[in-house]
């Protein structure tokens, strides 16, 4: 755990950076409650949630938690399943439970097990979903829904065929505001400051966003059959303006509490939402300048205590979510107090002011997060880590590929897999190693030797010719399986019959008793 900032200290800089969250997170809890069979109202009560609540709990200092992408699907046919929304609340608030006895059993240890390549792997196929989700809602093509990270969407269409569509027909006007909006922030980024100080505290994306309204307003005004209408702009209820808070919220039905099916919906929401948030502050450090460490059992105690309030309340599942704690890192958050503001500005955005944001155009916040895409996956982070050889490049692309065609867990998954193939081959060539002059042989077993560097330590035995004098050196292993013990006591055996002599070498210091020497009194 590391010491928490002063808020005063880093209030302007967490103001600043809320702003951009907020903006990035409201189309994306609206988006992904509805693409989840949940009212648009459960994904803001989850941005809340997600922003306030696993914000002051959490550890992190820059990872923002909220409704996930990946649990849309699970969402949805746990709703359908259940029958009514009531009960699926029940889930969630169950999961919740789950995920707090997770992180007290310090089942959070899970995230040290993460290979590194994998975790850039899916910063980077990250960065270029943000891209390729975007370029669509850039162009006035808003098919999809603002949050979606899955490869197949719905009516057969995909990532690149969306991108073909929009590309087809382009709303002229999409493309202004999309457009000016991405320069606005590039030219506010590097040249505000410079002009006066007090504009740096202004960010970029909140300027971009606000002409995007503003030119789309005019639009209205003046040339009503060229602006952007309808599902081109942001959608929140606007029912909280008449007094219908209550109305609107939706609580558990504590009626199912013996339904099987409840508790099977909420261990694999746990398990999921769980996994999510590991690997999601996992890569919040990793690109956190300051490294600093997430206590990851911490974490998991965080969002669970989330999910129980976010069921309690009508809101669905919220994890640690690496699209909005990139963005917050980017936009220059200081302190866990950037997470917590922006779930206050969702509160104020549904209660106050829900008619003024809904004039905002997807093109507009298309532009941001196309902005926060590019930072994540620009040339040098392929370069990067192109230069560390195949050992990581490898795991890294076939991570990148496999999100990008999938979704985050299934390439995860693969990643992994990828990873620990390399590990294990790693592995089977440091673990055993053989080196010789003339006939002179040394086998050295070092660190941790087990049963799968069997066949190496077989075809080096196999590699000796016939006369020759080999020592084995196992003193500086710290494990070594039982099966490698039998191979050598079995060509320790068979040697004599091609005149090999072989020596085993022993130190007093040696951890495994077969290379222990005995102390002499």
């Amino acid at each position: 755990m590391f010491p928490e900032p002063p808020l005063k200290r880093n209030l302007s800089a967490d103001l600043r950076s809320s702003l951009v969250v907020f903006l990035v997170a409201l189309p994306l809890c609206l988006g992904i409650a509805l693409a989840s069979g949940a009212p648009a109202f459960s994904g803001i009560i989850a941005g809340i949630i997600g922003g306030i609540v696993v914000g002051l709990l959490s550890g992190s200092r820059i990872s923002v938690s909220g409704p996930a992408a990946g649990l849309t699907v699970v969402v949805l046919d746990s709703i359908k399943s259940l029958g009514t929304l009531e009960a699926f609340l029940l889930a969630v608030v169950m999961s919740g439970i789950l995920q707090v006895l997770f992180g007290i059993l310090k089942a959070g240890r899970l995230a040290n097990y993460f290979p590194t390549s994998v975790i850039k792997g899916m910063l980077a196929s990250i960065g270029l979903i943000l891209i390729f989700k975007q370029l669509p809602h850039a162009l006035g093509y808003d098919f999809d829904y603002a949050g979606d990270e899955s490869f197949f969407e719905n009516e057969g269409h995909n990532t690149f065929t969306d991108i073909l569509y929009a590309f087809k027909e382009p709303a002229f006007l999409a493309v202004l505001i999309s457009s000016t909006s991405l320069l606005l922030m590039i030219l506010w980024d590097n040249f505000a400051g410079k002009i006066h100080r007090s504009l740096m505290l202004i960010p970029g994306a909140l300027m971009a966003v606000a002409l995007g309204t503003i030119v789309n307003a005019i639009a209205i005004a003046n040339f009503p059959e060229a602006a952007l209408i309808g599902d081109h702009l942001v959608k929140l209820p606007t029912d909280l303006l008449k007094g219908g808070f209550l109305e609107m919220m939706k609580f558990p039905d504590f009626d199912e509490i013996l339904n099987p099916a409840v508790y099977q919906i909420a261990i694999m929401i746990a398990v999921i939402a769980s996994i999510e948030s590991l690997l999601s502050i996992e890569a919040s450090d990793k690109i956190d300048s300051d490294n600093q460490t997430t206590p990851p059992n911490r974490e998991l105690i965080a969002q669970g205590t989330g999910n129980i309030l976010s069921g309690l309340l009508g809101g669905i599942p919220v994890t640690a979510v690496i699209v909005r704690s990139s963005a917050n890192l980017m936009a220059g958050a200081k302190s866990r107090y950037s997470a917590v503001l922006h779930g206050i500005l969702l509160i104020v955005s549904v209660v106050f002011i829900p008619r003024l944001l809904n004039l905002i155009p997807l093109a507009a916040l298309a532009a941001v997060l196309l902005s926060v895409g590019y930072k994540l996956t620009k040339p040098s982070v392929f370069k990067e880590v192109i230069l560390k050889g195949p050992n990581q490049y490898i795991p890294f692309a076939v991570t990148v590929v496999a999100i990008l065609f999938s979704d985050l867990l299934v390439g995860i998954s693969i990643g992994f897999a990828t990873g620990l193939l390399f590990i294990l081959k790693s592995n089977l060539k440091k673990a055993v190693v053989m080196v010789n002059d003339g006939s002179n042989f040394l086998i050295q077993l070092k660190h941790n030797v087990s049963f799968i560097n069997k066949s190496v330590l077989r075809e080096n035995f196999a590699k000796i010719p016939d006369g020759s004098y080999l020592i084995i050196d196992g003193t500086s292993a710290i494990f070594i399986d039982t099966d490698i013990i039998e191979t050598i006591e079995n060509f320790c055996k068979s040697a004599p019959s091609r005149y090999i002599e072989v020596e085993i070498k022993r130190s007093e210091s040696s951890i495994h008793p077969f290379f222990r020497k005995q102390h002499q009194p």
